[in-house]
């Protein structure tokens, strides 16, 4: 009775235990199979979401290079090119074509036919030189306008409904924003070439030396957007289209180093032009430096803020009150100043016969002088 007993126990157990065992495969097996179907449903989902996200970038980046294209077609149709000499056919594969024929570039500000570039294209105040637009129609231009340490110039001819570009705001530009450059590298043969490239900084200050004179050109735009001779005078402008500043010059011992003078200093030169026809220029009748330049002159000299004036021009509003060499001015108008151009942007606004106050710095001491406008 008691072995009858003990195998109906191991029986028992065999079928219990046999059961725990089909229970525990039966449920690894759904288990195994659920975990299959969530890792393909995954990858399924990833795929897609990557496939997705590809076609997506794809056509942002195709839609961006069309908008840019766009735009840059937009600013080309202002982009004029400008000779001193009217015999201009000559092939510029010639050395040097670009300088002998003084071929450069210039933009349309106005549907008038107001001009920038830069005054080593144009020529001073008061002389001629010749323009080519987009079509291909020649005009004879008068510089209205023009200044030597600026290198920058505002030429006219004598045109109605062209198309101009817009200016942009060259105080808010900071390095690694896109730009691109367009002119005529070389000659009219490259007209409207563009070139792209990044801000690469700001306020630079680069020492000139020819003819055994010595000037500095300060607040530059510093670009690796190339720039070659004959760009000279074109815009350099943001992705909106927008102009931001006027090619300039490029460092030759070095690659991808172009400058660019930023395009609001001439602001309300432009605006005066477009306005009225005219711009009488004011003057305090000084030259200064900012302190980016300070110590290529005295690496001893020290100063939080303002200008360091190198020159007093003689019979000037500035030697009448006393204003002296080595003066450092810190305000004009209760406005801080740092910067050179900063003073010439205030003072375009105004007019001969206005009244300015400026603080000066001179050992140590700070005194305002008021100082009244004369015409330059």
């Amino acid at each position: 009775m008691k072995k009858k007993k003990r195998v109906n126990d191991n029986l028992k157990t065999v079928v219990v235990t046999m059961s725990i065992l089909f229970f525990i495969t039966l449920t690894g097996f759904y288990l195994f199979n659920l975990y299959i179907n969530i890792d393909i449903g995954n990858e399924e989902n990833q795929s897609t979401y990557s496939a997705t996200k590809t076609s997506q970038t794809v056509a942002e980046i195709n839609e961006e290079s069309k908008e840019i294209a766009d735009v840059i077609e937009e600013v080309s149709n202002s982009v004029v090119g400008i000779s001193k000499l009217k015999e201009n056919g000559n092939s510029i594969f010639l050395n040097d074509g670009s300088i002998k024929l003084g071929l450069g570039t210039g933009v349309i500000v106005s549907e008038d036919g107001y001009i920038i570039t830069n005054e080593h294209v144009s020529g001073s105040k008061y002389s001629n030189c010749y323009v080519t637009l987009e079509n291909g129609k020649e005009y004879q231009a008068n510089v209205v306008w023009s200044d030597t340490d600026l290198d920058l110039s505002i030429i006219k001819i004598n045109a109605k409904g062209l198309t101009y570009a817009n200016l942009g705001d060259s105080d808010k530009i900071r390095p690694g924003e896109k730009v691109y450059a367009i002119g005529n590298p070389i000659g009219f043969e490259f007209q409207r070439t563009v070139t792209a490239g990044i801000i690469s900084a700001v306020d630079r200050t680069i020492k000139i030396e020819e003819e055994d004179k010595t000037s500095y050109m300060e607040d530059l735009i510093q670009t690796d957007a190339t720039i070659n001779p004959g760009n000279s005078g074109g815009p350099l402008i943001n992705p909106n289209g927008e102009v931001i500043g006027i090619n300039s010059i490029k460092i030759t011992s070095a690659e991808a180093i172009g400058f660019a003078i930023p395009i609001n200093i001439i602001k309300p030169i432009i605006q005066s032009y477009k306005q009225t026809g005219n711009f009488t220029e004011a003057s305090i009748g000084i030259f200064s430096y900012d302190k980016n330049v300070i110590p290529y002159l005295d690496s001893k000299l020290e100063f939080d803020n303002g200008i360091y004036v190198v020159e007093i021009i003689k019979n000037s509003p500035a030697e009448k009150v006393g204003i002296k060499t080595g003066d450092i001015i810190t305000k004009i108008d209760g406005i801080t100043l740092n910067k050179m151009s900063e003073l010439r942007k205030y003072i375009y606004t105004k007019k001969p016969g206005d009244e300015v106050t400026l603080l000066i710095q001179r050992k140590g001491i700070i005194s305002p002088v008021k100082i009244q406008l004369a015409k330059k």
